[in-house]
């Protein structure tokens, strides 16, 4: 889809690299320009070390160039990959890329049609704009860690990066709107894409809700609420998740599992003193999870086991998108669905640092 873009992606961590991610695996030609030293993403911070894998798994298919920005020679050359290029992404805090001469102004200069995307935690504006942070800061900041809380409504640090990967995905989409533009006018475009906003758009209903009615959780009945939409545990200690709002779907529960007397329970709240409820627990407790996981393939009741990161691959509904593949002694997720074919089919490793120096500039030798 996009084997004809080039993209120059001078960002690091991981935002603005799922960002470019996205566009490789929808055909995307990416150089990665890194400092000497590297993306911080290649080198651990975490205590044990398992965030090492963030690169690798989020640097596949792109080419690894190493430029020190602070020569001038070097940006000399970062200038001149802009001029080819299509699309140019950064994460510098504001003011940064002035500082290095490959703000968007400068490269107007020499490619007045190229869409560049400045991926930030809090935009190029506004009194926390200068300020660092990270995933859970922004999820804060939103609204939406106050939606994930234990029993006693204790925010609960997830760990999974929402807002970083939800950033990344904006600002893909943002960058593949501005191409689409370009294409009808032949006009480039400035991109300013916050990681804050972006979280903050996510809790679009729940703010509508909570100027409407005062609930500060959104629907807030379908956190722990009724007996039809919630998580149970099997007979192995495991989790399935069931959420059969619809009629059509508690119907088809109740009669595929023999209890219609329970049709009538349908929006039954989740308490201890709700005979159902008390029933539906020991009716999952009574089945192992691969004896509800095949129960949930071929009953239409929205029943869907929940499933642990090394079992993803096992599943037939991920296997038979393609999703994920065991490549370079690895497993990597694909970020889209392409009919017939993985777009992992053709990726490649993420790169060593600068593996790919030489051979742009050479490239870049041979542009006139």
């Amino acid at each position: 889809m996009l084997s004809d873009i080039l993209v120059i992606d001078f960002s690091q961590h991981l935002p603005g690299p799922y960002a470019t991610l996205r566009l490789a695996d929808r055909g995307a030609q990416i150089v990665k320009v890194e400092t000497p030293r590297g993306d911080p993403a290649r080198h651990s911070v975490l205590k044990d070390g398992t965030d090492r894998y963030m690169f690798q798994a989020n640097g596949r298919s792109k080419k690894s160039m190493v430029l020190d920005l602070k020569e001038a020679s070097q940006r000399s050359v970062a200038l001149d990959l802009i001029r080819q290029a299509d699309v140019v992404i950064e994460s510098f805090r504001p003011g940064v890329t002035k500082r290095l001469g490959i703000s968007y102004e400068d490269a107007q200069i020499v490619n007045p049609g190229v869409v560049y995307c400045s991926l930030t935690g809090y935009g190029q504006n506004g009194p926390m704009h200068q300020l660092g942070s990270h995933d859970m800061n922004f999820m804060a900041l939103s609204g939406a860690l106050a939606q994930l809380t234990d029993e006693e409504g204790v925010p609960i640090p997830p760990s999974m990066t929402f807002a970083d990967m939800a950033g990344g995905m904006a600002a893909s989409e943002a960058i593949l709107a501005a191409l689409i533009q370009r294409g009808k006018t032949g006009k480039g475009a400035y991109l300013d894409i916050a990681i804050a906003d972006v979280v903050l758009s996510l809790m679009t209903t729940h703010v509508t809700v909570g100027s409407g009615s005062g609930e500060q959780h959104g629907l807030a009945k379908l956190s722990r609420g009724y007996v039809c939409y919630g998580i149970y545990r099997t007979k192995d200690n495991r989790y399935v998740a069931l959420g059969a709002l619809e009629s059509k779907f508690w119907d088809n529960f109740c009669l595929a599992v023999e209890r219609k007397q329970w049709l009538s329970a349908h929006m039954s709240l989740q308490r201890e003193d709700n005979p159902i409820f008390q029933e539906m627990k020991q009716l999952f407790a009574s089945r192992t999870i691969a004896e509800w996981t095949t129960f949930s393939l071929t009953i239409d009741c929205c029943l869907t086991p929940i499933l642990e990161i090394g079992e993803l691959h096992q599943h037939p509904q991920i296997q038979a998108r393609g999703l994920i593949q065991e490549k370079w002694g690895h497993r990597y997720v694909g970020t889209c669905y392409l009919e017939q074919k993985s777009v992992l089919d053709k990726a490649t490793p993420a790169p060593a640092l600068g593996e790919h120096t030489e051979e742009w500039l050479v490239r870049l030798a041979r542009r006139p």
